[in-house]
């Protein structure tokens, strides 16, 4: 009872933009109302008054020489009139009296020889009085407008950017150097723990040491040795770099003060390098403790490049301040600053060395095994089926990252919910992940069956030839149903190689022009439904020649610079070898294309019977291509293939 009193006797705070609100809303009544009278009077022209003055209606002019406006007082006789009858008019005058009209005149002298020749012309009764519109104060205030508004805009930037985006009372107009990295201790209730962290095995265990540094120093420094000041967490987009630094947040017993990089950019000069001094300071207080700067980037490029217009020196600033928190004068060694990148070439070169970023964790994309894990992670809330076969997900899904898997539990959900399923099956995850790397099915497209007939004969050319070389991917799915932008599509199922050898890369290559192949050897036309297949191959062969240096012509040379310091505007190599490099490209793709075209000849009966499937059932699997070639004769091991019922699956659909 005594809290519900004292909430009483509290006076309710006002809002600063009410009182804002109300000053603009003064300010611009003063500016529309000329910062004299609230007045109603009918408007009329200045020959209608004329024409009034010369009938005698007017008892009195009152000419307003400063606004160049005239008050018109009509007489008793002319009030009884009908044209006058609407002329009662409402409003308030500060000398009391209510003009039955008013209206605009331009020059003033000629406005009054007009009045005065006409009351003389007519021997009228007609007074003519001057009078000058008195409101000193009300111009004053009006010419202060400008100024007011852009201070009240001023404040009111200030307060959202010191207060985070709030409008509170209590907002501090300095604040704006102050950090804006959220806390995480013991108080704070953070769910994610390593157990959520699937893969990522040895990421995970350098993260962990990084934890128990903090937790038991005296086992480590206890021989000498020091704590390290940072580590840099490197990888592609997805992979887990971000849900690692939450799993040391969930599971460290120390402060963990967790930012983006660009928290610490502002449009005002200073403002980063003092948020980086209040980050550690209060990092310091709070020690042991861990810093963690998400999408480092924002604030740690290379300094000095590309520096045409000078536009980056604050950001330049801020990294300089940064530097010297991690190692210079006077830094404690009980705060250890973590970071994470997908963007590490571009970093400056003073934040890597030894003793800022002592460590730099790698964080890859998943291989099968650990694909696996993370999937037993995502299908934890899902209702699937008992015979779900995690380890065939796994495969389906070579090249996908964590954050590509979990998008495809949740598609998968997604699609069975849309079919009324009450549990997810293997069906589900194959659609998803043909939605997710392909696109959505366009069924409805219109296509010619001239076109449907050459997208068919194009998927079936790639299908045969991957089936004939030795070490092309294994083919796991052909359809002609259009997805996305592309109006059909052959999934593979690659083998996952740490080092790939040229005659790998050929037969890649092979296959990949098979589709054109195809086009030439049944139509002897190509068309340009093979653009995507181009540019993968050209890629390829341009990787042979100019990175791993497997071109015989071109010679042992790599112009692949890992330090990201080469320029865009030079080649490092010359005019000579650049047309020769162009050659050995164009002759890698056309040789492969011959090639691609020779296999489709001696197999052109079955290329046709693949295509004549391909049209019927619209979608085709391993199953149909053994059918028509038998056993892949190069194949060394199993590769998981969908099933028949997967095609009924898809036929019914």
């Amino acid at each position: 009872m005594a809290k519900d009193n004292k909430n009483l006797n509290k006076k309710p705070k006002v809002s600063p933009y009410w009182i804002y609100g109300i000053i603009i809303a003064v300010f611009l009544g003063l500016q529309l109302f000329g910062g004299s009278a609230f007045q109603s009077s009918k408007i009329i022209k200045t020959s209608e008054f004329i024409n009034y003055l010369e009938q005698g209606d007017v008892e009195e002019v009152v000419i307003i020489s400063n606004t160049k406006t005239a008050r018109v007082y009509l007489t008793d006789e002319a009030l009884k009139k009908d044209i006058h009858k609407d002329t009662q008019s409402k409003g308030f005058i500060p000398s009391g009296n209510i003009p039955n009209y008013t209206l605009k005149f331009g020059d003033l002298g000629n406005f009054e020889d007009r009045i005065d020749e006409i009351i003389k012309k007519n021997n009228l009764p007609t007074s003519r009085n001057a009078d000058i519109e008195n409101n000193a104060l009300g111009d004053f205030l009006i010419s202060l407008l400008p100024f007011v508004l852009i201070i009240g805009v001023w404040i009111f930037i200030m307060r959202r950017m010191s207060s985070g985006g709030g409008g509170g009372a209590g907002g501090q107009i300095f604040n704006i150097g102050k950090s804006k990295a959220k806390l995480f201790d013991e108080k704070t209730d953070t769910k994610t723990s390593f157990k959520d962290v699937a893969g990522l095995e040895g990421a995970k265990e350098e993260v962990q040491e990084i934890v128990d540094f903090l937790k038991f120093p005296e086992k480590y420094t206890s021989l000498g040795g020091k704590i390290p000041k940072g580590a840099l967490l490197v990888g592609p987009p997805g992979t887990g770099k971000t849900l690692l630094a939450k799993a040391v947040a969930g599971e460290a017993k120390v402060p963990f003060f967790s930012l983006s990089g660009s928290d610490f950019v502002e449009m005002f000069v200073g403002v980063g390098a003092s948020r980086v001094r209040d980050l550690f300071k209060q990092a310091k207080e709070k020690s042991p403790s861990i810093i963690f700067i998400d999408e480092i980037d924002a604030i740690g490029r290379a300094r000095g490049k590309n520096n045409f217009s000078g536009s980056n020196d604050e950001r330049e600033n801020t990294l300089n301040q940064l530097l010297t928190e991690m190692d210079g004068f006077g830094t404690n060694t009980n705060v250890i600053v973590l970071a994470a990148t997908n963007r590490a070439d571009v970093l400056d070169s003073a934040l890597m060395r030894a003793g800022r970023f002592d460590r730099q964790i790698y964080v890859d994309l998943p291989d099968v095994r650990e694909r696996k894990e993370i999937f037993e992670v995502h299908l934890r809330p899902l209702k699937k089926e008992e015979t779900l076969d995690i380890d065939f997900l796994a495969k389906q899904t070579p090249g996908f990252s964590g954050a590509d898997i979990a998008n495809v539990c949740n598609e998968s959900a997604l699609i069975a919910a849309r079919k009324g399923k009450k549990a997810v099956n293997k069906q589900d995850f194959l659609d998803a992940v043909d939605r997710i790397v392909g696109g959505l099915e366009k069924k409805n497209k219109i296509i010619t069956p001239d076109e449907k007939k050459a997208i068919a004969f194009h998927e079936a050319g790639h299908a045969t030839v991957s089936w004939m070389l030795e070490h092309a991917a294994p083919l796991v799915k052909v359809t002609i149903v259009p997805r996305g932008q592309s109006l059909g599509a052959a999934w593979y199922l690659p083998e996952e190689r740490l080092i790939v050898r040229p005659e790998q890369m050929l037969d890649e290559m092979c296959a990949t022009m098979g589709g054109r192949a195809a086009e030439k050897v049944i139509f002897d036309k190509i068309s340009t439904g093979a653009l995507s297949d181009l540019e993968k191959v050209t890629k390829q062969a341009r990787g042979m020649v100019t990175v791993y240096g497997l071109s015989d012509k071109v010679g042992n040379l790599t112009y692949y610079d890992s330090s990201g310091q080469q320029s865009g505007f030079t080649k490092p190599y010359s005019e000579e070898t650049a047309v020769l490099i162009d050659k050995e490209i164009s002759s890698i793709i056309e040789e492969q294309y011959q090639r691609a075209i020779k296999i489709l000849k001696d197999n052109k009966d079955k290329l046709t019977e693949l295509a004549e499937v391909l049209l019927e059932k619209e979608v085709i699997f391993k199953d149909n291509l053994e059918k028509i070639f038998g056993k892949r004769p190069f194949e060394k091991k199993e590769f998981i293939s969908d099933k028949k019922e997967e095609i009924t699956s898809e036929e019914e659909e």
